[in-house]
C-alpha cells in the first residue's frame, strides 16, 4: 500500500520578519509566537537573544529558514551597560553575586582597557551558555551546580565604544562583533581586569548584518496587524476570531515582511528573466549576463523582479543552482 505523505501543518508563508525582542521574553518563544501570528508551516530565527536583552531577532518564516545561516554568519551591534561590584553566576543581572567589590573604574582606567578586547580575541563562554560541553548544554550543567571547564575561542569584536558613565557604578557601551561573541562574558572579564568585577545589567542588539533598525517590528505593531478586521459578528464569532489570525489579518502581516533573500546582502547577485528563473527553478545551469555578472563565484544568488530564485555558483560565467526557492 501506498504511504500517504504527511500533510504539512500551516501555510506557505515566506520572508524575514526582523523583530524587537522585549525584555522577558525568551528567543523560542518569540519564533512560536510569530509562527502562530503568521500560522506559518515553519520558523527559525539567526541567533539567540537572551530573555534580559531586547532588540534585534531576526525570525526566518518558510523558504527564508533555508537563509538563516548565512544571517546568523552576520555582523552584530550590541548596547549594553554593565554594573560594576559584582560578579553573578550567570554573568548578567539575574544570577546570584558570587564576589563582590568597593572599587570602581574611572573612565580613564577603562578606556585603557578596552583595546584588550578589540580585534580578534580568546574568549571564555559563561557557564550558562548554549555550548555543548560532553554532549550536554553548559547552562542545563550549571543549573545542576556543576562547573565545568569551557575552553576559550576565538571571537572578533570590530568596534568597542564607551558610550557614557551614568554614575561610578555603570558604564554603558557599544560594540560591533562577529558570530559567537559574548557580551556577558565581555562584562565578567573587564570587571577581572579592572579589579572590581562586573555583570550585563542592560543589553539590547541594535542590529544583525544586513539588517538594520529601520527594519524593526515591534510586538505591538504585529498585535495592531492581526486585530480582526472583518465585519462585526456575534460575540461567539468574536471569540473565535480573536482566538488566531485568519486570512483577513494575514495580508496585514504579510506587509511587514521582508522579502526571502533580504538576509543575502553578504553574497554577489545576478538579475536573470522570468524565463531564466523558470529553468533555475528545474535544476539547469545558464549564462550570467550583464556587464558588472561575476564570471566565478563560490556562492551567488539569483533573483527575478527582486525576489529570490536560488543560491549557486558561478563558474567560467555560468550560474548553477545549488538550493532553489519556490516564486
Amino acid at each position: 500500500m501506498a504511504r500517504h505523505q504527511r500533510k504539512k501543518k500551516g501555510r506557505p508563508v515566506s520572508g524575514w520578519l526582523v523583530f524587537d525582542k522585549p525584555k522577558g521574553m525568551g528567543s523560542t518563544d518569540a519564533v512560536s509566537k510569530i509562527k502562530w501570528l503568521y500560522g506559518a508551516e515553519k520558523a527559525g530565527h539567526a541567533g539567540t537573544l537572551d530573555p534580559l536583552a531586547s532588540g534585534m531577532l531576526p525570525i526566518a518564516l518558510g523558504e527564508a529558514t533555508k537563509t538563516v545561516p548565512y544571517v546568523q554568519d552576520g555582523a552584530k551591534v550590541y548596547r549594553f551597560a554593565v554594573t560594576w561590584g559584582q560578579e553573578r553566576t550567570t554573568d548578567d543581572l539575574e544570577g546570584e553575586v558570587t564576589k563582590t567589590s568597593d572599587l570602581r573604574p574611572g573612565e580613564a582606567e577603562i578606556r585603557a582597557a578596552m583595546p584588550k578586547y578589540t580585534g580578534v580575541i580568546m574568549q571564555v563562554p559563561p557557564q550558562f551558555s548554549a555550548i555543548k560541553i560532553a554532549g550536554e548544554r553548559a547552562y542545563d550543567l550549571a543549573r545542576e551546580g556543576e562547573t565545568v571547564e569551557i575552553p576559550a575561542r576565538e571571537v572578533e569584536i570590530g568596534r568597542f565604544d564607551l558610550i557614557e558613565m551614568p554614575d561610578a557604578d555603570t558604564a554603558v557601551f557599544e560594540i560591533e562583533c562577529g558570530k559567537g561573541t559574548y557580551v556577558r562574558s565581555l562584562a565578567r572579564d573587564m570587571g577581572r581586569d579592572l579589579g572590581c568585577y562586573g555583570h550585563i545589567s542592560e543589553l539590547r542588539r541594535t542590529e544583525v548584518f544586513p539588517f538594520t533598525p529601520e527594519d524593526f517590528v515591534t510586538l505591538p505593531e504585529l498585535e495592531q496587524a492581526a486585530t480582526p478586521v472583518s465585519p462585526p459578528m456575534s460575540e461567539e464569532g468574536q471569540e473565535e476570531r480573536r482566538s488566531r489570525p485568519g486570512p483577513a489579518e494575514w495580508a496585514a502581516l504579510d506587509a511587514l515582511l521582508l522579502d526571502t533573500g533580504a538576509g543575502l546582502d553578504c553574497l554577489p547577485q545576478v538579475t536573470v528573466s522570468d524565463d531564466t528563473a523558470a529553468r533555475i527553478r528545474l535544476g539547469n545551469p545558464v549564462i550570467v549576463r550583464g556587464r558588472d555578472a561575476p564570471v566565478e563565484a563560490d556562492e551567488a544568488c539569483a533573483f527575478a523582479h527582486g525576489r529570490l530564485v536560488a543560491i549557486g555558483a558561478i563558474e567560467a560565467g555560468m550560474f548553477r543552482p545549488k538550493r532553489v526557492f519556490a516564486g
